[in-house]
Parts: C-alpha cells; sequence; structure tokens
C-alpha cells in the first residue's frame, strides 16, 4: 500500500475537500451494498424483501465502483487492481440482476454471480484497508486477497446446493403449486 496522508488516524490518499467528499460517496455507497446484500443473502426469495434489498445493492456495489474509479485517480496506478476487482464485483452485479430480470431458467447463474460480486466488494475493501485494520494488520498481504473468497466460496455452494436440492429448503413462491378454483 501507498503511504498516504493522516485523516483522523488513517492514511488516505489525499487531504483535498474533492477527494473526502468523493471518498464520503464511496463509504455511504459501500454501506448500503454491504447491509442490502446481506439482508438479500437471508430474505425469503422471491418477490418482495429480496428484489427490494437486490435493488439497494446493485445501487450501491455501481456506485462504489463509480466513485472507486474517481478515487483511484488520486493514488494511479498503485489502484489499478482495486479498480479491475471492483469492474468484476459490478460487472457480476449487473450480471446477477440482468439474469433475474430477464426471468433466465435457473437461479445457479444468478446465485453466483452475485455471490461473485460480494466476494469481490470485500476483497477490495480489504486489500485496501486491511493493512490499517486491527487484528488483521497482522495478516500477511495476500490473506486479504484470499479470504473473502475462502469465507464466501463454502456459502455460495450452500445456496447452490439447497436451490438444486430442494427438499433441504423452504419452498419457494413459484415452488407451491395453487388449488385450482372451480
Amino acid at each position: 500500500m501507498v503511504q498516504g496522508e493522516p485523516f483522523f488516524g488513517l492514511d488516505v490518499a489525499s487531504t483535498s475537500v474533492l477527494f473526502l467528499a468523493i471518498l464520503t460517496v464511496h463509504v455511504a455507497a459501500a454501506f448500503v451494498a454491504i447491509v442490502f446484500g446481506v439482508v438479500a443473502m437471508v430474505a425469503h426469495k422471491g418477490p418482495g424483501r429480496h428484489s427490494r434489498a437486490g435493488r439497494w445493492y446493485l445501487i450501491g456495489i455501481l456506485a462504489v465502483f463509480a466513485t472507486a474509479c474517481a478515487l483511484a485517480v488520486f493514488r494511479w496506478p498503485e489502484d489499478l487492481p482495486l479498480v479491475v476487482i471492483g469492474g468484476i464485483g459490478a460487472a457480476s452485479a449487473v450480471y446477477g440482476f440482468a439474469f433475474r430480470r430477464l426471468h433466465r431458467p435457473g437461479d445457479i447463474p444468478h446465485i453466483l454471480a452475485m455471490g461473485i460480486s460480494y466476494i469481490a466488494m470485500l476483497t477490495a475493501f480489504y486489500v485496501d484497508n486491511g493493512p490499517q485494520l486491527p487484528v488483521w494488520n497482522l495478516l500477511p498481504p495476500l490473506a486479504f486477497w484470499v479470504i473473502p473468497a475462502i469465507v464466501g466460496a463454502p456459502i455460495i455452494g450452500r445456496a447452490i446446493w439447497k436451490r438444486r436440492h430442494p427438499h433441504h429448503r423452504r419452498p419457494l413462491p413459484e415452488d407451491r403449486v395453487q388449488p385450482e378454483r372451480p
């Protein structure tokens, strides 16, 4: 990590008003993406809470990527890996969202794409901020790149497995048989 300027105990690339304004939007968007991503993960799937949270997650992660690109200007080319991983996260989220919106058959591409986007977002966060975080600062730099995937891959795998083995999950609205009306 490139040494930055001190700001409230953290090293930031710049203390200019423009940088700090973009950083504020970036942090707020990341908070939206993290919170609504978790809500979408744990919510009952189908229309309603899951879909609304997913839309907010998409908005959040796209804003995170856009602001990350703007912030990278202040620390280019050192931030190029963060822009690449952010692009992977944003592209995966758009693909997962579009897959659902276009009513494509199956849920596995949607689950996989959204999971990859969440892992990419967390990876970029830890690569950039891990060296400044308590406990994380004791880890080798490679850990920041692999821990989100090591933790996230089994969670994604479990979600896919549950979708493929319906007897191990609650029925979704489209799975329920509707009684015929006379």
